[in-house]
């Protein structure tokens, strides 16, 4: 640990964080990672032109995210014990986004329950960059199971590991750093050279958190055969897919749901033909639910072993 805590104290704040999310969830106004955002998106009208885009790519990603970082860490060291208890998990708080994947997708489930076509292609258009205008119940699921599983990594367990690792200011990277990849690492004419430095230090942070999201949801697929299920499809789909971290954490989850992900989508007016993910039967409505509780139990597994690696060291060293 690089943060100067004992693990019962990182346990707790991990829960604190978690709580305030879920009772709070995102801040309607003045949220620190939506005025990230818009600083990111400053950052890139500025520099994301002429020449040497690669480099200033880098530049745009190091202004934007070291002096915040070194920000967050300097706060910590100076403020005395009881209120850097109080900061870390007010960072990691606004960090995290369990609540938030609750309530983007769990609307859609309902809205496709009720056979709302239009309403559920409206707000999957808000969580996904493909094209839902005439997408079906399946496609509609896919998309919103796809995020949750995905977003389960980058929202919730990626921003777990860096907060174990760095507390608050970890907890802080980690973010910026997947935020900025959201925004920049796309292969396409405007961003394949300016995003790749945010594309490559997102896959560089997400690497181990990714790998152990995917075997969290492999622990939690309900019977020997879901389990040995998701295995499989983890390491045999999972190298086929564009991205190194988003391909195990959706085969895994995919594969323990026991449901049909990835295949055809649209994005930008033309059709992409994506590897397919997991194995079962095609994707309805009811799954999306299903891939939120898989988000939701990984959490308390996450908050149960950091509570009992706590104990467990606790007991050791009495």
């Amino acid at each position: 640990m690089l943060i100067g805590l004992g693990l019962a104290a990182i346990a707790a704040l991990m829960l604190a964080g978690v709580v305030l999310d879920l009772l709070l969830g995102e801040l309607r106004r003045w949220h620190p990672l939506v005025g990230f955002g818009n600083l990111a998106m400053a950052l890139e009208k500025r520099l994301n032109l002429g020449q040497r885009r690669f480099w200033r790519g880098m530049l745009a990603w190091m202004l934007a995210v070291l002096p915040l970082t070194a920000l967050s860490a300097l706060t910590i060291l100076v403020l005395p014990a009881p209120a850097r208890l109080a900061a870390h998990a007010m960072m990691l708080y606004f960090c995290l986004g369990l609540r938030s994947l609750r309530d983007h997708n769990l609307p859609i489930a309902s809205a496709l329950a009720r056979h709302d076509l239009p309403g559920a292609r409206l707000l999957t258009a808000r969580i996904v960059s493909r094209d839902t205008t005439s997408a079906s119940e399946i496609e509609l699921t896919k998309a919103s199971a796809e995020s949750l599983l995905e977003n389960g990594n980058d929202a919730v367990f990626g921003t777990l590991f860096w907060f174990i690792v760095a507390g608050g200011p970890g907890a802080v990277l980690f973010r910026m750093a997947n935020t900025l990849d959201a925004m920049w690492g796309y292969r396409n004419p405007r961003y394949l050279q300016f995003g790749c430095t945010a594309a490559r230090i997102d896959d560089t942070l997400n690497y181990i958190p990714a790998r152990l999201t995917a075997l969290s949801y492999v622990l939690l697929a309900s019977g020997l055969r879901a389990k040995r299920r998701a295995w499989q499809c983890w390491h045999a789909q999972a190298p086929a897919w564009s991205s190194p971290n988003a391909g195990p954490t959706m085969a895994s989850g995919a594969g323990a749901l026991g449901i049909q992900l990835g295949g055809a989508a649209i994005y930008d007016g033309e059709v992409e033909h994506r590897p397919p993910l997991g194995a079962g039967d095609p994707a309805t409505g009811a799954d999306i639910y299903r891939a939120w509780r898989l988000v939701a139990r990984t959490t308390v597994l996450w908050l149960v072993s950091a509570c009992a690696v706590a104990l467990l060291a606790e007991y050791l060293h009495a």
